[in-house]
């Protein structure tokens, strides 16, 4: 891990995408605390390391909430529901639903909905999109989602450094640890594939009614 895939993850993480922070974050600032000979640690002082990882996650995040606010204003309204509900959309675990959530809370908030709805699991990945579709300001978008994600990001770095005091611990299920991530992984998988089917089917039932 380095900090320019750090910044690449986050980036995937921020966009419509559908990967977890929790997996590029913590295990970061954890690495920081355990291997002085990381490409992260860049710094004799472990805090250092810690605020440059939330910093690079941070502008990661950015990036990425910048592509879905640049293809909200390129595409509109119509054809971003459009590409929520298609076959690509769906597996992208997207939908006009997920979508329409996003845009009511950004629509009961205004513009400090992208600071806080970096912090609301379901609407953090997207609402950059109300806020396209809106055209917000975007240096406010920039300020507000720069902020939001820091928090978030400071958040999941000092799971990392809670786990750093726990290294022992960790070392001795390390396998079981392991297993579990594989595991749910795997269920994330089945959850999209089954998903697809289902709506799969649905539809052509419905087309045949």
């Amino acid at each position: 891990m380095t900090y320019g895939s750090i910044v690449a993850l986050m980036t995937i993480e921020s966009s419509f995408v559908p990967f977890p922070s929790e997996v590029v974050v913590p295990p970061a600032a954890y690495v920081v605390g355990v291997d002085a000979a990381s490409p992260l640690c860049v710094s004799e002082y472990y805090w250092v390391n810690v605020a440059i990882i939330i910093v690079v996650a941070s502008l990661g995040a950015i990036l990425g909430a910048c592509i879905n606010y640049g293809l909200s204003v390129w595409l509109g309204r119509p054809l971003i529901y459009k590409f929520a509900d298609s076959r690509l959309g769906h597996m992208l675990m997207l939908s006009s639903e997920k979508i329409q959530k996003a845009e009511d809370y950004f629509n009961d908030h205004g513009r400090i909905s992208t600071f806080v709805g970096r912090l609301i699991p379901g609407i953090r990945q997207l609402i950059s999109i109300p806020a396209g579709l809106a055209r917000m300001h975007f240096g406010a978008f920039l300020g507000y989602t720069f902020l939001g994600a820091t928090v978030w990001n400071t958040v999941l770095a000092l799971l990392g450094v809670l786990a750093k005091g726990n290294q022992e611990l960790i070392e001795k299920y390390n396998q079981e640890l392991s297993v579990a991530i594989l595991v749910i992984v795997g269920l994330a998988v089945v959850y999209v594939v089954v998903k697809y089917v289902v709506g799969r089917k649905k539809k052509v039932k419905n087309n045949e009614l």
